[in-house]
Protein backbone atom coordinates (compact mmCIF):
# COMPACT_ATOMS: atom_id res chain seq x y z
CA UNK A 1 0.00 0.00 0.00
CA UNK A 2 1.00 3.68 -0.31
CA UNK A 3 2.08 5.65 2.75
CA UNK A 4 3.80 8.96 3.47
CA UNK A 5 6.96 8.40 5.48
CA UNK A 6 9.34 10.80 7.24
CA UNK A 7 12.93 10.18 6.15
CA UNK A 8 14.41 13.34 7.65
CA UNK A 9 13.88 17.12 7.89
CA UNK A 10 12.06 18.30 4.76
CA UNK A 11 12.10 14.76 3.38
CA UNK A 12 8.66 13.12 3.28
CA UNK A 13 8.16 10.50 0.58
CA UNK A 14 5.20 8.51 -0.70
CA UNK A 15 6.52 4.96 -0.37
CA UNK A 16 5.16 1.52 -1.13
CA UNK A 17 5.05 -0.33 2.21
CA UNK A 18 3.83 -3.81 3.21
CA UNK A 19 0.12 -4.23 3.94
CA UNK A 20 -0.51 -4.11 7.69
CA UNK A 21 -1.31 -7.38 9.46
CA UNK A 22 -4.35 -7.57 11.73
CA UNK A 23 -3.52 -9.44 14.94
CA UNK A 24 -5.92 -10.59 17.69
CA UNK A 25 -7.52 -7.65 19.45
CA UNK A 26 -6.77 -5.29 16.56
CA UNK A 27 -8.80 -3.43 13.95
CA UNK A 28 -7.84 -2.32 10.44
CA UNK A 29 -9.13 1.06 9.28
CA UNK A 30 -9.31 2.06 5.63
CA UNK A 31 -8.36 5.72 5.99
CA UNK A 32 -10.66 8.27 4.35
CA UNK A 33 -9.22 11.50 5.73
CA UNK A 34 -6.24 12.54 7.82
CA UNK A 35 -5.53 16.07 9.00
CA UNK A 36 -2.13 17.75 9.02
CA UNK A 37 -1.19 18.73 12.57
CA UNK A 38 1.15 21.44 13.80
CA UNK A 39 3.35 18.72 15.29
CA UNK A 40 3.67 17.23 11.79
CA UNK A 41 4.92 20.60 10.59
CA UNK A 42 7.45 20.77 13.44
CA UNK A 43 8.75 17.34 12.44
CA UNK A 44 8.97 18.41 8.79
CA UNK A 45 10.88 21.59 9.62
CA UNK A 46 12.88 20.70 12.72
CA UNK A 47 12.56 16.95 13.25
CA UNK A 48 12.99 14.35 14.29
CA UNK A 49 11.39 15.50 17.55
CA UNK A 50 8.91 12.82 18.61
CA UNK A 51 9.89 10.60 15.70
CA UNK A 52 12.51 8.02 16.81
CA UNK A 53 15.90 8.57 15.23
CA UNK A 54 17.85 5.86 13.46
CA UNK A 55 19.61 3.77 16.06
CA UNK A 56 17.15 4.81 18.78
CA UNK A 57 14.01 2.72 18.24
CA UNK A 58 10.81 3.57 20.06
CA UNK A 59 10.55 1.51 23.27
CA UNK A 60 7.06 0.19 22.46
CA UNK A 61 6.95 -0.10 18.68
CA UNK A 62 10.64 -0.87 18.11
CA UNK A 63 10.43 1.39 15.05
CA UNK A 64 12.81 4.09 13.89
CA UNK A 65 13.04 6.39 10.86
CA UNK A 66 11.57 6.23 8.29
CA UNK A 67 8.20 6.53 10.05
CA UNK A 68 4.67 6.56 8.59
CA UNK A 69 3.10 9.91 9.49
CA UNK A 70 -0.43 11.15 10.19
CA UNK A 71 -2.36 10.93 13.47
CA UNK A 72 -5.59 12.94 12.96
CA UNK A 73 -7.58 10.41 10.99
CA UNK A 74 -10.85 8.62 10.46
CA UNK A 75 -12.18 6.05 8.06
CA UNK A 76 -14.11 2.82 7.69
CA UNK A 77 -13.33 -0.46 9.46
CA UNK A 78 -11.98 -2.86 6.82
CA UNK A 79 -11.01 -5.83 8.98
CA UNK A 80 -11.53 -7.00 12.55
CA UNK A 81 -9.08 -9.28 14.36
CA UNK A 82 -9.99 -12.27 16.51
CA UNK A 83 -11.39 -11.41 19.93
CA UNK A 84 -12.74 -7.99 18.98
CA UNK A 85 -16.38 -7.34 19.82
CA UNK A 86 -18.67 -4.36 19.28
CA UNK A 87 -16.88 -3.27 16.10
CA UNK A 88 -17.87 -4.40 12.62
CA UNK A 89 -16.56 -4.01 9.10
CA UNK A 90 -18.11 -0.96 7.48
CA UNK A 91 -18.31 1.08 10.71
CA UNK A 92 -17.22 4.71 10.40
CA UNK A 93 -14.65 5.37 13.12
CA UNK A 94 -12.14 7.86 14.49
CA UNK A 95 -8.85 6.66 15.95
CA UNK A 96 -7.23 7.71 19.22
CA UNK A 97 -3.65 7.42 17.99
CA UNK A 98 -1.68 6.05 20.93
CA UNK A 99 0.83 3.42 21.85
CA UNK A 100 1.17 3.10 25.64
CA UNK A 101 2.97 0.61 27.87
CA UNK A 102 0.11 -0.11 30.29
CA UNK A 103 2.52 -0.80 33.16
CA UNK A 104 3.99 2.56 34.27
CA UNK A 105 2.55 4.58 37.16
CA UNK A 106 0.70 6.95 34.80
CA UNK A 107 -0.93 4.11 32.87
CA UNK A 108 -1.94 2.34 36.08
CA UNK A 109 -3.50 5.59 37.32
CA UNK A 110 -5.56 5.85 34.11
CA UNK A 111 -3.54 8.80 32.79
CA UNK A 112 -2.21 6.94 29.78
CA UNK A 113 -1.60 10.17 27.85
CA UNK A 114 1.46 10.79 30.03
CA UNK A 115 2.76 7.22 29.80
CA UNK A 116 6.53 7.26 30.30
CA UNK A 117 6.96 5.34 27.04
CA UNK A 118 4.20 7.15 25.16
CA UNK A 119 4.10 6.82 21.41
CA UNK A 120 1.74 8.19 18.77
CA UNK A 121 0.39 6.38 15.75
CA UNK A 122 1.72 8.53 12.91
CA UNK A 123 4.85 9.61 14.81
CA UNK A 124 6.32 6.54 16.48
CA UNK A 125 5.96 3.49 14.25
CA UNK A 126 5.00 1.84 10.98
CA UNK A 127 1.30 2.73 11.28
CA UNK A 128 -0.20 6.14 10.46
CA UNK A 129 -3.06 8.03 8.91
CA UNK A 130 -1.15 9.16 5.82
CA UNK A 131 -1.53 5.60 4.55
CA UNK A 132 -4.25 3.71 2.76
CA UNK A 133 -4.85 1.44 5.75
CA UNK A 134 -3.87 1.47 9.41
CA UNK A 135 -4.07 -1.18 12.14
CA UNK A 136 -4.56 -0.25 15.81
CA UNK A 137 -5.65 -1.99 19.00
CA UNK A 138 -9.43 -2.10 19.35
CA UNK A 139 -9.36 0.09 22.50
CA UNK A 140 -8.39 3.07 20.34
CA UNK A 141 -11.36 2.77 17.96
CA UNK A 142 -14.24 5.25 18.47
CA UNK A 143 -17.44 4.78 16.45
CA UNK A 144 -18.69 7.89 14.68
CA UNK A 145 -22.26 6.77 14.12
CA UNK A 146 -23.85 8.99 11.47
CA UNK A 147 -20.99 11.52 11.45
CA UNK A 148 -19.03 11.66 8.17
CA UNK A 149 -15.38 10.71 8.24
CA UNK A 150 -14.11 14.17 7.27
CA UNK A 151 -15.65 15.48 10.49
CA UNK A 152 -14.28 12.35 12.17
CA UNK A 153 -10.76 13.43 11.24
CA UNK A 154 -11.28 16.53 13.39
CA UNK A 155 -12.15 14.56 16.53
CA UNK A 156 -8.47 14.23 17.45
CA UNK A 157 -7.60 17.97 17.40
CA UNK A 158 -10.92 18.81 19.05
CA UNK A 159 -10.06 16.33 21.80
CA UNK A 160 -6.83 18.27 22.42
CA UNK A 161 -8.83 21.44 23.11
CA UNK A 162 -11.51 19.59 25.06
CA UNK A 163 -8.88 17.94 27.28
CA UNK A 164 -7.19 21.28 27.99
CA UNK A 165 -10.51 22.87 28.95
CA UNK A 166 -11.36 19.93 31.19
CA UNK A 167 -7.98 20.09 32.92
CA UNK A 168 -8.34 23.83 33.49
CA UNK A 169 -11.22 23.40 35.92
CA UNK A 170 -13.14 26.27 34.33
CA UNK A 171 -16.65 26.46 35.74
CA UNK A 172 -19.76 27.07 33.69
CA UNK A 173 -20.11 30.80 33.12
CA UNK A 174 -16.40 31.40 33.73
CA UNK A 175 -14.15 33.67 31.69
CA UNK A 176 -11.34 32.48 29.44
CA UNK A 177 -8.75 33.83 27.02
CA UNK A 178 -7.20 31.84 24.18
CA UNK A 179 -3.86 33.08 22.87
CA UNK A 180 -3.44 32.05 19.25
CA UNK A 181 -6.17 31.32 16.70
CA UNK A 182 -4.38 28.60 14.82
CA UNK A 183 -6.03 25.18 14.60
CA UNK A 184 -5.55 24.28 18.27
CA UNK A 185 -6.54 27.74 19.50
CA UNK A 186 -9.72 27.67 17.44
CA UNK A 187 -10.75 24.21 18.62
CA UNK A 188 -9.98 25.25 22.21
CA UNK A 189 -12.33 28.21 21.80
CA UNK A 190 -14.98 25.87 20.43
CA UNK A 191 -14.47 23.49 23.35
CA UNK A 192 -14.81 26.38 25.80
CA UNK A 193 -18.14 27.39 24.33
CA UNK A 194 -19.36 23.80 24.40
CA UNK A 195 -18.33 23.64 28.08
CA UNK A 196 -20.45 26.69 28.91
CA UNK A 197 -17.83 29.41 29.27
CA UNK A 198 -19.49 32.80 29.86
CA UNK A 199 -16.92 34.87 27.95
CA UNK A 200 -14.27 33.66 25.51
CA UNK A 201 -11.62 36.15 24.39
CA UNK A 202 -9.26 35.22 21.55
CA UNK A 203 -5.93 36.98 20.99
CA UNK A 204 -4.58 36.77 17.44
CA UNK A 205 -2.66 39.15 15.12
CA UNK A 206 -3.37 37.54 11.72
CA UNK A 207 -6.38 38.99 9.90
CA UNK A 208 -7.57 35.71 8.36
CA UNK A 209 -7.40 33.87 11.67
CA UNK A 210 -9.06 36.74 13.54
CA UNK A 211 -11.94 36.44 11.09
CA UNK A 212 -12.36 32.75 11.94
CA UNK A 213 -12.35 33.24 15.71
CA UNK A 214 -16.00 34.37 16.14
CA UNK A 215 -17.20 31.32 14.24
CA UNK A 216 -15.29 29.15 16.70
CA UNK A 217 -17.03 30.86 19.60
CA UNK A 218 -14.99 33.95 20.47
CA UNK A 219 -17.07 36.71 22.02
CA UNK A 220 -14.19 39.20 21.72
CA UNK A 221 -11.11 39.17 19.47
CA UNK A 222 -8.02 41.21 20.40
CA UNK A 223 -5.16 42.09 18.06
CA UNK A 224 -1.94 42.10 20.13
CA UNK A 225 -0.17 44.27 17.53
CA UNK A 226 -2.51 47.17 18.27
CA UNK A 227 -3.44 46.52 21.90
CA UNK A 228 -1.68 45.33 25.03
CA UNK A 229 -3.52 42.02 25.20
CA UNK A 230 -3.16 41.44 28.93
CA UNK A 231 -4.26 45.00 29.77
CA UNK A 232 -7.19 44.80 27.35
CA UNK A 233 -8.33 41.52 28.91
CA UNK A 234 -8.16 43.00 32.39
CA UNK A 235 -10.22 45.97 31.18
CA UNK A 236 -12.83 43.64 29.70
CA UNK A 237 -13.11 41.81 33.02
CA UNK A 238 -13.47 44.84 35.28
CA UNK A 239 -9.78 44.92 36.10
CA UNK A 240 -9.75 41.36 37.44
CA UNK A 241 -8.49 39.18 34.60
CA UNK A 242 -9.92 35.96 33.22
CA UNK A 243 -10.27 32.78 35.20
CA UNK A 244 -8.23 30.75 32.73
CA UNK A 245 -5.91 31.53 29.81
CA UNK A 246 -4.75 29.04 27.19
CA UNK A 247 -1.36 29.40 25.50
CA UNK A 248 -1.71 27.93 22.02
CA UNK A 249 1.16 29.62 20.19
CA UNK A 250 4.43 28.49 21.77
CA UNK A 251 5.91 32.02 21.89
CA UNK A 252 7.64 33.54 24.94
CA UNK A 253 5.89 36.91 24.71
CA UNK A 254 2.52 35.20 24.32
CA UNK A 255 3.08 33.11 27.44
CA UNK A 256 3.95 36.28 29.35
CA UNK A 257 0.73 37.93 28.14
CA UNK A 258 -1.28 34.87 29.13
CA UNK A 259 0.16 34.97 32.65
CA UNK A 260 -0.61 38.69 32.85
CA UNK A 261 -4.19 38.21 31.69
CA UNK A 262 -5.48 35.92 34.44
CA UNK A 263 -6.98 36.93 37.76
CA UNK A 264 -4.99 36.46 41.00
CA UNK A 265 -5.02 32.74 41.68
CA UNK A 266 -6.03 32.05 38.08
CA UNK A 267 -4.76 29.34 35.77
CA UNK A 268 -2.70 29.36 32.59
CA UNK A 269 -2.88 26.15 30.54
CA UNK A 270 -0.05 25.56 28.10
CA UNK A 271 -1.44 23.64 25.12
CA UNK A 272 1.29 24.42 22.59
CA UNK A 273 4.19 22.13 21.76
CA UNK A 274 7.27 24.32 21.88
CA UNK A 275 10.09 24.31 19.36
CA UNK A 276 12.49 25.94 21.84
CA UNK A 277 13.07 26.24 25.59
CA UNK A 278 10.93 29.22 26.72
CA UNK A 279 11.86 32.00 29.09
CA UNK A 280 9.27 32.41 31.84
CA UNK A 281 9.04 35.34 34.27
CA UNK A 282 8.54 33.18 37.35
CA UNK A 283 7.92 36.15 39.66
CA UNK A 284 4.80 36.97 37.64
CA UNK A 285 3.50 33.53 38.61
CA UNK A 286 4.60 33.82 42.22
CA UNK A 287 3.25 37.30 42.95
CA UNK A 288 -0.27 36.41 41.82
CA UNK A 289 -0.17 32.70 42.72
CA UNK A 290 -0.97 31.79 39.12
CA UNK A 291 -1.07 28.10 38.28
CA UNK A 292 0.82 27.14 35.11
CA UNK A 293 -0.49 23.80 33.88
CA UNK A 294 0.67 21.63 31.02
CA UNK A 295 -1.91 19.81 28.89
CA UNK A 296 -0.89 16.91 26.67
CA UNK A 297 -3.18 15.55 23.97
CA UNK A 298 -6.20 13.70 25.43
CA UNK A 299 -7.19 10.92 27.79
CA UNK A 300 -10.69 9.48 27.68
CA UNK A 301 -11.94 12.52 25.74
CA UNK A 302 -12.79 11.17 22.27
CA UNK A 303 -16.24 9.82 23.11
CA UNK A 304 -17.28 13.11 24.71
CA UNK A 305 -16.06 15.06 21.67
CA UNK A 306 -17.96 12.78 19.29
CA UNK A 307 -21.09 13.34 21.39
CA UNK A 308 -20.63 17.12 21.14
CA UNK A 309 -20.36 16.82 17.36
CA UNK A 310 -23.40 14.57 17.12
CA UNK A 311 -25.42 17.02 19.24
CA UNK A 312 -24.38 19.97 17.08
CA UNK A 313 -22.64 21.76 19.95
CA UNK A 314 -19.46 22.16 17.90
CA UNK A 315 -19.37 23.01 14.18
CA UNK A 316 -16.27 21.17 13.01
CA UNK A 317 -16.67 21.66 9.26
CA UNK A 318 -15.80 25.36 9.59
CA UNK A 319 -12.22 24.37 10.37
CA UNK A 320 -11.66 22.47 7.11
CA UNK A 321 -9.91 24.84 4.69
CA UNK A 322 -8.55 22.34 2.17
CA UNK A 323 -8.76 18.77 0.87
CA UNK A 324 -5.92 17.14 -1.05
CA UNK A 325 -4.68 13.74 -2.18
CA UNK A 326 -1.68 11.97 -0.70
CA UNK A 327 0.57 12.81 -3.65
CA UNK A 328 0.04 16.51 -2.92
CA UNK A 329 0.88 16.14 0.78
CA UNK A 330 4.04 18.25 0.83
CA UNK A 331 3.34 20.97 -1.77
CA UNK A 332 -0.39 21.30 -1.23
CA UNK A 333 -0.43 20.50 2.46
CA UNK A 334 2.74 21.05 4.47
CA UNK A 335 4.04 23.97 2.40
CA UNK A 336 0.60 25.62 2.31
CA UNK A 337 0.34 25.47 6.10
CA UNK A 338 3.89 26.77 6.52
CA UNK A 339 3.91 29.46 3.83
CA UNK A 340 0.25 30.52 4.00
CA UNK A 341 -0.61 29.64 7.57
CA UNK A 342 -2.78 32.71 8.08
CA UNK A 343 -5.19 31.49 5.40
CA UNK A 344 -5.44 27.87 6.52
CA UNK A 345 -6.76 26.04 9.56
CA UNK A 346 -7.05 22.33 8.77
CA UNK A 347 -6.08 20.67 5.50
CA UNK A 348 -7.40 17.12 5.14
CA UNK A 349 -5.52 14.50 3.16
CA UNK A 350 -7.09 11.51 1.42
CA UNK A 351 -4.75 8.52 1.02
CA UNK A 352 -7.08 7.05 -1.62
CA UNK A 353 -5.89 6.92 -5.20
CA UNK A 354 -8.64 9.28 -6.30
CA UNK A 355 -10.50 11.96 -4.37
CA UNK A 356 -14.26 11.49 -4.57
Amino acid sequence: MRAARFHGPGDIRIDDVPDPQVLPGQVEVSVDWCGICGSDLHEFLEGPIFIPRKGTPHPITGAEMPIVMGHEFAGVVSAVGPGVTGISEGDRVAVEPYWVCGTCAACKAGRYNICRSLGFVGLSGDQGGFAERCVVDARWIHPLGHLPTDVGALVEPLAVGYHAVRLSGLREGGTAAVFGAGPIGLVTAAALCAAGAGTVIVVEPAAARKAKAPGAGAHVVIDPTTDDAAAAIRDLTGGTGVDVAFECAGIDAVLASAIGSVRPGGTVVNVAIWGHVPRVAMNALVMSEVRLLGSLAYCGDHSDVIALLRDGKVDAEQFITGRIGLDDLVAGGFRQLIDNKEENVKILVSPKEMLS
